[in-house]
């Protein structure tokens, strides 16, 4: 966090750089007389306030750094005892570090056992899957190819049957029209067909 003195230095080196260069001239400014006092009285103000804070720092430094001695004598004692309980609990650390790697290694075999029994079960249940399924698609595509031949026959049954019954009702029509009316009824009957 920038103190106030700072942040009005700030605020005059932005004036500066914002302000015009006199005509002919790269080094020199054209300032607002008013607004850079208004800035230079402001920082008048605030400079007793921050002395004075600084002061008051400097005058707790040696409280400060006795407090701090204090807290790291405390921290280096905890850390003396910490140590030498480690050192003490040394010998069984490492036994628990063994018993642990020991461990460590039958379940990683029983892992691995476990998983390349469950890879070769997976692999016999897919290769059952395909069978299956293969089966149950070549028994549905022996049932399709069955219905197709079957409808067809019957289509072919079918059509033959109306065209039996086309020819003789035709021939019926032309038996009952006269001589004359043939060439008539020979048209009518190709329109028909046409239609």
């Amino acid at each position: 966090m920038s103190s106030k003195i700072e942040q009005i230095i700030e605020e005059i080196e932005e004036y500066i750089n914002g302000c015009k260069y006199q005509p002919l001239s790269n080094t020199k400014i054209v300032v607002n007389k008013e607004e850079i006092d208004e800035l230079l009285t402001e920082l008048r103000l605030k400079t007793p306030d921050e002395i004075k804070r600084y002061q008051k720092i400097i005058n707790n430094k040696e409280a400060i750094l006795a407090d701090a001695q204090a807290k790291a004598d405390a921290i280096i004692a905890q850390a003396t005892v910490h140590t030498n309980e480690l050192i003490n609990e040394h010998e069984i650390m490492q036994q628990a570090y063994a018993q642990a790697n020991e461990i460590v290694l039958i379940a990683t075999n029983q892992a691995q056992e476990i998983l390349d029994k469950a890879t070769i079960d997976a692999n016999n249940i897919r290769y059952g899957a395909i069978q299956y399924t293969d089966d149950m698609l070549a028994n549905m595509q022996g049932i399709i190819s069955h219905a197709i031949n079957s409808s067809t026959a019957k289509y072919e049954n079918l059509v033959k049957s109306l065209q039996d019954c086309y020819d003789i009702v035709n021939a019926n029509r032309v038996e009952l029209a006269p001589q004359e009316d043939e060439e008539e009824v020979a048209e009518a009957l190709v329109q028909e067909e046409q239609e």
